[in-house]
């Protein structure tokens, strides 16, 4: 049954990582893959990660050499918050703890979807892994979709997946992914 189901979330991965990678987004004019950073300013569903990254002082770091794998929240799941906490975290006194919920969302190296999906059926259905942040995530398989779990049980399910940058490869996810 989980062989199934990860032969269908393959496939709905690749089918998301298709729609997205269309999106002009992912190239400069010229075809140039971008950076992290540079996809995410390009995106218009991004732009609260992207004031926060700024928010952080991430930026530099994440349009370093990599290798990053970044879950990437919408502006839907940061909306998606109990109401405040956007603009709580991008004040500037607050912004360790931003940098800790942004952080929680990277993991070091490039995980690619079909490795992710291995490491969750080699793992009995659900997969740990730990972010640059220290924090853990997991990643199950839930009616045929990748979700990510963070510490406080918070699912987002990958909308988007494989989009390979200069840097590493982003998946977007429709929640925030907080520490504990």
């Amino acid at each position: 049954m989980l062989k199934s189901i990860l032969k269908t979330s393959s496939a709905l991965f690749v089918a998301a990582s298709i729609g997205f990678a269309a999106a002009p987004a992912l190239a400069d004019g010229h075809g140039a893959k971008m950076n992290i950073v540079e996809t995410a300013i390009a995106s218009e569903a991004h732009t609260t990660l992207v004031a926060a990254v700024q928010a952080a002082g991430l930026v530099e770091t994440l349009q370093g050499d990599g290798p990053f794998t970044v879950f990437a929240p919408t502006n839907d799941a940061f909306a998606a918050l109990p109401e405040g906490t956007v603009e709580t975290l991008l004040e500037p006194e607050n912004k360790d703890q931003l940098t800790k919920v942004l952080t929680a969302h990277v993991v070091a190296g490039d995980v690619r979807a079909a490795d992710l999906l291995k490491a969750i059926e080699d793992n009995g259905g659900s997969y740990e892994f730990e972010t640059v942040s220290g924090d853990m995530l997991k990643a199950e398989v839930r009616d045929g979709n990748v979700f990510i779990i963070d510490e406080n049980g918070n699912a987002g399910q990958v909308t988007a997946a494989d989009l390979e940058q200069t840097n590493g490869v982003i998946h977007v996810v429709n929640a925030v992914l907080v520490p504990k």
